[in-house]
């Protein structure tokens, strides 16, 4: 996989290799910014497509390719 840069994440597509509450598409709706600017970005916010559920997570978890995939599939 690619290296992640969180400044990029926003609006990607990802599908879950294992479905949470029978959902398995998500997109990352928001890239939640540090209080401080000069800190780096540590979450972002996913969004489930079809029942428009969000959470919040790392955005480092992505990279776990176990756990996530990029794009849909």
């Amino acid at each position: 996989m690619n290296p992640l840069n969180p400044k990029k994440l926003l609006l990607t597509k990802w599908t879950a290799v294992t479905p949470m509450a029978k959902q398995k598409h998500f997109l990352v709706s928001r890239v939640i910014q540090p209080d401080l600017p000069t800190d780096p970005i540590e979450l972002v916010e996913i969004e489930a497509v079809f029942s428009k559920a969000t959470q919040i997570m790392p955005w480092r978890d992505l990279q776990d390719e176990g756990v996530w995939k990029q794009g849909w599939v």
